[in-house]
C-alpha cells in the first residue's frame, strides 16, 4: 500500500479552506493543490464536478506498473478527500514545450462542459487537449479588464478560447476583434460567445497570424483603448510563417500592439515562460508595471506561474 497520507492531509486543509474561498467568489474552477508536496509533483485543479490532474516531470525512474500504482493511489486519495470519481478526472504530464505547439490535440477524449467564473459561463474540457480551455492563473487579470472595458475597443491576441473578450463584453466593451490562429479555438471562443450572449456581430472573431494581423492592422490604422496579448511560450504551427519564441519576439509584438493602441489606452501583456526577462528597452519606450504580485490568484501557491505587465504610451 502507497502512503498518501501527506498529499490527503494536504488536500484535506485546501479543499476546506480554498472550497470556501471559491464559493464566496462565485468561482467554480479553482486549484486545490499546486505541488505543495515535492513526492507529489502535482497541479489540481478543481471544475466544478471534475477534476483536472497535471503531472510533472521529475527525472523519477518509474516502470509503467509503478507508475500506474502511484496515479491510482493518487486518483483514490483526490476521491476520498472530493468525492469527485476517477471517471471525472482528466490526468495530462506537463512536459517543457520543445518543438511542438503548446495547444496541441491529445488522443483521449471527453465531453465539453460548463463551468462559471464570476457570473460568466465557459465551456472546458478535460482530456481532448493539454490545457482545459480556461486559463485558471489569468481570472484576476480577466477580472480587471472587465472592470475596465466599458465604453472601449477591445482586442484580444492569441485569444485562445476568447475568454478574455467575454469579460470585455460583459464590462461594457463596444465592440472587440479576438485574434487566433487555431479554427478550433476560433470556434471554441464562439461557442464561448453564445453561452454569454454575446453579439458576434460587434465582437468580431479574426482567424490569423498575429504576426500578420499586426502588420495589417497597422497599415489599416485600426486603434484600441484596451489589448490584451498572451502569447504561447513557443509554437510551430505549420499555418505560421515562422516560429514563435516568446522571449525572442516580445519586443516587436508588444511594439506593434502598443502601436495600435489610442490615447491613454491600455497593454495587458503576459508569458508563462519560466525564465521570461522583459526587455530593458521596453520600460524606456513606454510606462510599464509589473502586476504579477497581484495577477496571480490566491489559491495558486507558485506565484511565478506567470509574468503579466501593464503598458501605456508615455503621455
Amino acid at each position: 500500500m502507497l502512503d498518501v497520507s501527506a498529499l490527503a492531509n494536504r488536500l484535506t486543509k485546501n479543499w476546506k479552506h480554498y472550497g470556501k474561498w471559491a464559493r464566496r467568489q462565485g468561482v467554480a474552477a479553482w486549484r486545490v493543490y499546486d505541488r505543495d508536496i515535492p513526492q507529489f509533483p502535482l497541479a489540481i485543479d478543481i471544475y466544478g464536478e471534475h477534476c483536472h490532474i497535471q503531472e510533472y516531470e521529475t527525472g523519477w525512474v518509474q516502470d509503467d506498473a509503478e507508475h500506474d500504482l502511484w496515479l491510482d493511489a493518487v486518483k483514490n486519495c483526490i476521491r476520498d478527500v472530493t468525492g469527485i470519481p476517477a471517471a471525472q478526472m482528466g490526468v495530462k504530464t506537463r512536459r517543457r514545450q520543445k518543438g511542438e505547439s503548446q495547444y496541441q490535440k491529445l488522443e483521449k477524449q471527453s465531453d465539453d462542459f460548463v463551468v462559471e467564473e464570476f457570473g460568466l459561463r465557459f465551456w472546458v474540457n478535460m482530456d481532448a487537449y493539454l490545457d482545459t480551455g480556461l486559463f485558471l492563473d489569468h481570472r484576476n487579470t480577466r477580472r480587471q479588464v472587465m472592470g475596465e472595458a466599458a465604453g472601449k475597443r477591445f482586442l484580444n491576441l492569441f485569444a485562445y478560447t476568447g475568454s478574455f473578450t467575454v469579460y470585455a463584453a460583459a464590462g461594457g466593451a463596444i465592440r472587440s476583434e479576438t485574434v487566433d490562429l487555431s479554427n478550433t479555438y476560433q470556434q471554441w471562443t464562439r461557442r464561448n460567445f453564445d453561452l454569454n450572449g454575446i453579439d458576434s456581430r460587434v465582437h468580431t472573431l479574426v482567424r490569423d497570424d498575429v504576426f500578420h494581423y499586426l502588420t495589417d492592422a497597422l497599415a489599416l490604422g485600426k486603434q484600441f483603448d484596451l489589448i490584451v496579448m498572451d502569447p504561447p511560450t513557443f509554437s510551430n504551427s505549420k499555418r505560421m510563417d515562422d516560429i514563435l519564441d516568446v522571449q525572442r519576439d516580445h519586443v516587436w509584438l508588444i511594439e506593434q500592439a502598443m502601436a495600435l493602441l489610442a490615447e491613454n489606452g491600455v497593454l495587458y501583456f503576459s508569458s508563462n515562460l519560466r525564465s521570461f526577462q522583459l526587455d530593458e528597452r521596453l520600460p524606456v519606450l513606454y510606462s510599464v508595471e509589473d502586476i504579477s504580485r497581484q495577477s496571480v490568484p490566491d489559491d495558486f501557491r507558485n506565484k511565478k506561474i506567470h509574468r503579466c505587465f501593464r503598458l501605456q504610451n508615455h503621455s
